[in-house]
């Protein structure tokens, strides 16, 4: 890399400024010679520029300045210098003489990192340390020579500070400008990866050629200017930078929009040009740059520069590279000191007949390796700050972050390694989007953050590609007027296009270009995005995984899915009455029925005559009393309490199942019973049926993925088209998207129907290049657009919904009520059955606990026929038998009565001794074993009984 000095005023000065400087050191070095040893240390400068004559006057001035500080060492540094002449062959023969002929155990330089290449090889191959302060470029890492000392940052260090910047002002895509050379193509890769990781890209790249003239630069800049991406990072020499944005200023490219990020390649050396013209050039621009940390020796340092140098020109300004070189013969000066001087030589191979040319002969230092293991532990606080190798460079340091206004270089932030970017004043982090630095002013004086790209220069409209259609025209409609061939579009995707434009915080003005397709491939005009032929594509374009390969989509603006449409048929059905119910709810509903008859019976049976007498008439009125509460027609008497408890849960629970079955069935007469022909798609393959599709569209080859065969497939172009197909029986099933099946729904709603499952799509999208700025602001104004009234009315006026269209929503599947509906109150019903049946059997084996623990009945079986020939029999004690009973003896039977009780006239009175009786003559008949199971019997033991306590 060739620095070229601008400006040559006072360079003989200068020359002759080092020699003196030089030859002051070297007389002072050689003061005490009889006492120190002497290290000889090579330099390799380009020497007739500018940057290398202040390096070495640093250099000098460190070395008299470490000796001054530190007389009692016994080892001095020789200086020996060499000019590389701006070459990188020169370079190479001036570190080669300085090895070979020298014999000097450290090598300072070069300037260029293309000089250091060679360089490092010839100090790794010899064992001499070769200390750079200037060679930035990252590729002489990839090198991997033990030998080689990066006493500065490499460009790596400032990527992520650079990518912090554009992460902090919400930029996507940046523009890499850079030099045609080592030193610029090494950063590329790393500020690549950089961006990626605040998710910003490099989109584009420009290559600057070293020694390009005025026109090479200004085609390059015409080539960005019709790009969409404004912001910039550009990493190239000073001069070279210079002048490149002295052209960028002439066309234009300085002014409101644009975003210039410089690397340090070009803020290290700002000053090294004439001032006011470089800046003015720049105005606007930000940049990094190394971190000086201020200290008190530095303050000193500068104050002895000035007086130096008390009219000093731009050529004479100290940089950080000056600062460099004087921090890294400082740490040389220490290394040395650590040394040991007993390996002080060189060991010279023997050469062969073959191998005698100057770098077969080369010598190997035994001096080498012992410095550079003292140089790796050298530190200490420079004038550049704290001076520590680690792996044989600096580490990545602070940034200041420099906004260029007027003749200023404002810092208004700084970028640390640990939390990034900070505010240079508060010191302090920040998650506020473009807060953490201090107020930019940006090109043009512009303080409003640009937006980091634009529609292209001079006018130019956004090409839009739009599908031209000869169905779903509601989607768009590219109609071209026959007088002046201008194509206006209408139609769902235009409009909503055209609002989300209106959301969006700048103009965008498109340009709608139609295409044409015999067959609408819809894939094909995506790809014409990604050709460039189109900036992007506005229709009913569905986002699939195989075209975001090559495009970017907006976020959908419509329903996604693919589902099967299929026609309806009237379903007359003789059983409907019993739809209302699912099978599980008429089951368990019998069920509790049956239950509920059988814990009424067993309530009733000893109380209650009618639920006594023979066996199938107790089973019948059981039943008969159980069923008839579905209609509360029941007529039997229910005379114990807890029996009357559980038919009042009971019939309340069939008021509600009753109520219910009423509503659904009315529903089920009321809406016309319809149910569609095909319910499962796999159905379709299994018998070869055919199936339709939307012409064009990606359905066709997801059906084929499905398993559905070629000739099964039929497509239609339209709504109309589609409905004739399967009004003439062609197709029995349709697949389509859900957008298109609703405009086939809202105009024959009443005879077909969506049957899922369905497949998942994302939707309709817009389409726009890979990494378009666009793509994330139109999604932003989609959200904006549907997620308000605006939507709606987009809706409406595209797709009306007839009058008497059901709603597309309404399930066809079963409307059925089921067990989970009603488990609730059957759960009441049954616990409340249970609980008067505990509460029964408590009572009845209370009343018989003295048979129950009666020793005379040994067998349990015996006890248990008991309790249950005693429940057969009435409870006598019952009130329901007492009044019975009260009732027959007191009423008056009159003379020639056919009653079989009595033929006398007047009334039998019945005495307390004669129901004493009557009570010890039942006891002793049940314990005899007789079990009377008639009412009648029961009432002739009766008679006999009072009639024989009469007699008495």
């Amino acid at each position: 890399m060739k620095v070229m000095n601008p400006r040559k005023t006072n360079n003989t000065f200068m020359y002759y400024f080092v020699l003196f400087v030089c030859g002051f050191v070297l007389m002072e070095v050689g003061l005490g010679q009889n006492q120190t040893t002497e290290i000889k240390v090579g330099v390799v400068l380009d020497l007739h520029t500018s940057f290398s004559k202040l390096c070495l006057t640093s250099i000098n001035i460190s070395l008299s300045d470490f000796y001054k500080y530190h007389s009692d060492y016994t080892t001095r540094l020789a200086i020996h210098i060499r000019d590389s002449m701006e070459d990188v062959v020169q370079a190479s023969s001036a570190a080669l003489d300085l090895i070979k002929n020298e014999q000097v155990s450290a090598i300072i330089g070069p300037r260029t990192s293309m000089q250091a290449e060679f360089m490092i090889r010839l100090a790794d191959k010899s064992q001499v340390p070769t200390i750079t302060f200037s060679a930035t470029c990252p590729l002489l890492t990839s090198i991997n020579s033990p030998y080689f000392v990066r006493a500065t940052l490499d460009d790596s260090s400032q990527v992520k500070a650079i990518a912090a910047i554009v992460k902090s002002f919400g930029w996507r895509n940046v523009v890499a400008i850079y030099v045609d050379n080592e030193f610029g193509e090494g950063i590329l890769p790393l500020l690549t990866d950089a961006l990626q990781d605040v998710q910003a890209f490099v989109v584009n790249r420009c290559l600057i050629p070293q020694e390009a003239n005025d026109d090479q630069i200004l085609k390059e800049l015409y080539k960005l200017m019709t790009m969409q991406t404004r912001v910039f990072v550009v990493h190239m020499p000073p001069t070279l930078g210079f002048r490149f944005f002295q052209k960028a200023r002439e066309i234009g490219m300085m002014e409101e929009g644009y975003v210039w990020l410089l690397t340090d390649g070009v803020m290290n050396l700002l000053k090294s040009n004439e001032r006011g013209s470089s800046l003015e050039n720049m105005q606007g621009v930000l940049g990094v740059r190394s971190h000086i940390p201020k200290s008190k020796k530095l303050k000193n340092f500068r104050l002895r520069w000035e007086k130096m140098f008390p009219k000093k020109g731009n050529d004479e300004e100290m940089n950080i590279f000056a600062l460099r070189a004087y921090d890294s013969i400082t740490a040389l000066a220490m290394a040395v000191e650590k040394t040991n001087i007993k390996s002080l030589r060189y060991d010279h191979p023997i050469a062969s007949g073959n191998n005698k040319t100057n770098l077969g002969t080369l010598g190997v230092s035994r001096y080498g390796p012992s410095l550079l293991k003292a140089l790796s532990n050298v530190r200490f606080n420079g004038l550049a700050g704290e001076f520590e190798l680690i792996n044989g460079q600096l580490e990545s340091s602070v940034f200041d972050v420099i906004n260029i206004i007027g003749s200023e270089e404002r810092i208004i932030g700084l970028w640390r390694p640990s939390n990034g970017i900070v505010n240079a004043k508060s010191k302090n982090t920040t998650s506020v989007l473009g807060e953490r630095l201090g107020p930019v002013i940006w090109p043009g004086k512009s303080k409003d953050v640009p937006k980091g790209w634009q529609i292209p220069t001079n006018g130019k409209m956004l090409r839009v590609g739009i599908p031209v259609k000869k169905g779903f025209l509601e989607f768009v409609d590219a109609k071209i007027d026959p007088i002046s061939n201008a194509m206006t579009p209408t139609g769902y995707c235009i409009e909503i296009f055209e609002a989300v434009l209106k959301k969006l915080p700048y103009s965008v003005i498109p340009k709608y270009i139609a295409f044409l397709s015999p067959d609408e491939n819809y894939d094909e005009m995506v790809y014409q995005v990604y050709t460039g032929a189109y900036d992007a594509v506005v229709g009913d374009v569905t986002i699939v995984a195989n075209r975001s390969l090559y495009v970017d989509f907006t976020l959908p603006y419509t329903e996604s899915g693919v589902s099967m449409m299929v026609p309806l048929k009237d379903n007359k059905n003789t059983w409907v009455f019993l739809r209302p119910w699912s099978l599980d709810l008429w089951v368990t509903t019998a069920c509790f029925f049956v239950f509920i008859g059988f814990i009424v019976w067993i309530l009733e049976h000893r109380v209650n005559t009618d639920f006594r007498g023979p066996p199938h008439h107790q089973i019948g009125t059981s039943f008969w009393f159980a069923f008839s509460t579905m209609n509360f027609a029941h007529r039997e008497k229910v005379v114990s309490n807890l029996a009357r408890f559980v038919v009042l849960v009971w019939c309340f629970v069939v008021l509600v199942l009753i109520q219910s079955y009423t509503a659904n069935l009315t529903s089920f007469f009321t809406v016309k019973l319809l149910q569609p022909t095909v319910t499962n798609w796999k159905d379709l393959i299994k018998f070869n049926k055919t199936i339709g599709y939307q012409r064009g569209t990606f359905v066709r080859e997801l059906l084929k993925s499905q398993g559905f065969d070629e000739s099964q497939l039929k497509p239609f172009g339209s709504a109309v088209e589609c409905d004739e197909l399967f009004s003439n029986g062609t197709i029995t099933a349709s697949f389509d998207e859900v957008a298109y099946i609703k405009v086939i729904l809202s105009q024959n709603s009443s005879k077909y129907t969506i049957v899922e499952p369905s497949f998942k799509t994302a939707g309709f999208g817009f389409v726009f290049p890979k990494k378009s700025p666009l793509t994330d602001d139109v999604s932003r104004a989609i959200l904006n657009v549907t997620q308000g009234e605006e939507m709606q009315h987009i809706e409406n006026k595209w797709f009306k919904k007839p009058n008497n269209c059901p709603d597309l929503n309404t399930s066809l599947s079963s409307n059925h009520l089921s067990l989970s509906s009603f488990w609730g109150l059957f759960l009441i019903a049954g616990i409340a059955s249970f609980l008067a049946l505990l509460i029964f059997v408590a009572n009845f084996l209370y009343e018989h606990k003295h048979t129950l623990f009666d020793d005379s009945e040994n067998s349990f079986r015996g006890k248990l026929k008991f309790l249950v020939r005693n429940f057969d029999e009435k409870d006598i004690k019952s009130h329901m038998f007492k009044e019975n009973a009260v009732h027959n003896v007191s009423s008056p039977i009159t003379q020639g009565s056919s009653s079989p009780l009595t033929d006398q006239s007047t009334p039998l009175p019945r005495s307390p001794e004669q129901y004493r009786e009557l009570e010890l003559t039942r006891v002793s008949s049940i314990s005899s074993g007789e079990l009377f199971t008639t009412q009648s019997e029961q009432v002739e033991d009766e008679e006999s009984a009072i009639i024989q306590c009469e007699g008495e």
